[in-house]
C-alpha cells in the first residue's frame, strides 16, 4: 500500500512538471489561443455621427401687441392657415371707443382750425382797408399797427391750430391701428404647430407682444438642428450628404448640410457647433421636435486593405514589440504571433485603411483578442486523489429510512 501511494506521489509530481514546462515553452503557443480576422479587401466609409432635432425652416411667433380677453380663436393646433386668415379676435371695445375719441378731437381741431381761417380772412381784409384809408389820412397810424398785429397773430394761431390737427390725425390712426390689432391675422401661409391662450383669457401685452400661436410656414421641407463635437466638425462641408432616421419610423432618410454656424456651446467641457441640415419631406412624416439619428459621409475609400480595429490594440501576453507606432500582429506559418508595423488610414470604429505596409497582408490573419475559455475548462479542476462524498440513497418513492419502501 504504502509503495503505490509513493509511485502516485512521483507520477502527480512529474504530470505538474511537465505541464509547468509546457507553459514556459514559446514554441506552446497554438493558433486556437488566438482569436483571429482576416485581413482582405473592401470598401471602407468614415462617417460623422451626431444627434439633433428636426424643426420647421421657418417659423413664425403670432403675437399681440394690445390688451384684453380673447373673445374667440378661429384655428388649434396643426391647423393649415393662409396669408391673411383671421385666426383670433382680441375684445376691441377699449380700443374703438379710444379711436371714437381721437376722431373726434380730430373733427374738434380741424374746425378750430377753419373758425382761425375765417378770423384770418377778415383781419386781412381789415388791414387791406386801413391801409387805404391811411393813405387818405381818414385813420391813425396806430390803428393800421393793430390791424397788422392782428393778421400776424392770427396766422400763429393758424399754424397751431393746424399742428394740432395733425397730431389729432396721428393719435386716430394711432387708436385705429390699435384697434386692427384687436383683430389677429396669420402672417404667412403654415400649419399652427403651436397654441398658448385659450378663449376668455385675458392677454397682456408689456415689453414685448405676448406670443398667442406659432406657425411653421412649410413642413414639405424641414431642417435638423445637430450639434457636433469639435474632433469631428472639421470633416464637414456645406452640401455634403447626410442620411438620418427618427424612432418613428423604420427608413432612413436624406438631406444636405446646408450651414456650419461658428457659435459653439460647451457642456461638460465638450465644445459643439451646430450644423444645419435640409431635407425634404413631401408626406409630412417628419414632426418638428423629432430626434434626429444622423450621419455625415466625411471619407470613403473603395477597394482598401481592411485591418480590423481590434487588432491595432491587442498586444499578446509575454511578447514584446521593438516597433513604435501603430503595428498589428499576426499569426507567423509556425503560430507564433509577429508585429507587423502599419499606417492607417480611415476608418468606420470596425475596420481601418491600410495605407502603408512593407508586406502583402492580404489573407493574412489578423490576432485581436483570446479565445474564450471553454466551459469545461472553466470549472474548478478536482482533484482525482480527494475522495467522493457518499450520496443519499435516492429511490423513486422519495424519503429515507421510514420511508417508503
Amino acid at each position: 500500500m504504502k509503495k503505490l501511494l509513493f509511485v502516485l506521489i512521483i507520477l502527480g509530481g512529474a504530470g505538474a512538471g511537465g505541464w509547468y514546462w509546457y507553459k514556459q515553452q514559446p514554441s506552446a503557443v497554438k493558433v486556437n489561443r488566438f482569436r483571429t480576422e482576416t485581413i482582405a479587401k473592401g470598401d471602407v466609409v468614415q462617417d460623422v455621427t451626431a444627434t439633433g432635432t428636426i424643426a420647421p425652416i421657418k417659423e413664425v411667433e403670432v403675437g399681440t401687441q394690445v390688451n384684453g380677453p380673447i373673445l374667440h380663436l378661429y384655428v388649434d393646433y396643426n391647423s393649415v392657415v393662409t396669408n391673411g386668415q383671421v385666426i383670433a379676435e382680441i375684445d376691441p371695445a377699449v380700443y374703438k371707443a379710444a379711436s371714437i375719441k381721437a376722431k373726434a378731437q380730430l373733427k374738434s381741431n380741424e374746425a378750430s382750425v377753419e373758425n382761425i381761417q375765417v378770423k384770418l380772412d377778415l383781419a386781412e381784409k381789415t388791414l387791406k382797408r386801413n391801409r387805404e384809408l391811411r393813405k387818405k389820412e381818414m385813420v391813425a397810424e396806430s390803428v393800421l399797427d393793430d390791424s397788422a398785429a392782428e393778421v400776424d397773430s392770427l396766422k400763429a394761431q393758424l399754424k397751431v391750430a393746424q399742428a394740432t390737427v395733425e397730431q389729432s390725425r396721428a393719435n386716430a390712426d394711432e387708436a385705429d391701428t390699435n384697434l386692427g390689432y384687436c383683430t389677429i391675422r396669420a402672417p404667412v401661409n403654415g400649419v399652427v404647430i403651436s397654441r398658448d391662450v385659450d378663449e376668455g383669457q385675458t392677454v397682456v401685452s408689456s415689453m414685448s407682444a405676448q406670443k398667442l400661436f406659432t406657425i411653421a410656414e412649410d413642413l414639405k421641407k424641414i431642417q435638423v438642428e445637430a450639434s457636433v463635437p469639435e474632433a469631428d466638425v472639421g470633416g464637414i462641408r456645406v452640401n455634403q450628404l447626410v442620411t438620418f432616421t427618427v424612432d418613428a419610423y423604420r427608413q432612413t432618410f436624406t438631406g444636405r448640410v446646408k450651414q456650419i454656424r461658428l457659435a459653439s456651446t460647451t457642456t461638460s467641457n465638450v465644445v459643439t457647433y451646430p450644423v444645419i441640415i435640409e431635407a425634404e419631406n413631401p408626406e409630412e412624416k417628419l414632426f418638428p421636435g423629432m430626434t434626429a439619428n444622423i450621419s455625415i459621409k466625411v471619407a470613403e475609400a473603395k477597394d482598401a486593405t481592411l485591418i480590423p480595429a481590434g487588432a491595432l490594440r491587442f498586444t499578446p501576453l509575454g511578447f514584446v514589440s521593438e516597433i513604435k507606432g501603430r503595428k498589428i500582429w499576426i499569426l507567423g506559418e509556425d503560430g507564433i504571433p509577429q508585429d507587423i508595423k502599419v499606417r492607417v488610414g480611415i476608418t468606420d470604429s470596425t475596420k481601418y485603411e491600410l495605407k502603408e505596409c512593407d508586406i502583402d497582408l492580404v489573407g493574412k490573419e489578423a490576432i485581436v483578442g483570446m479565445q474564450a475559455a471553454t466551459a469545461a475548462a472553466s470549472k474548478e479542476t478536482k482533484n482525482p486523489f480527494m475522495p467522493n462524498m457518499p450520496r443519499r440513497n435516492r429511490r423513486s418513492g422519495g424519503g429515507g429510512p421510514g420511508g417508503p419502501r
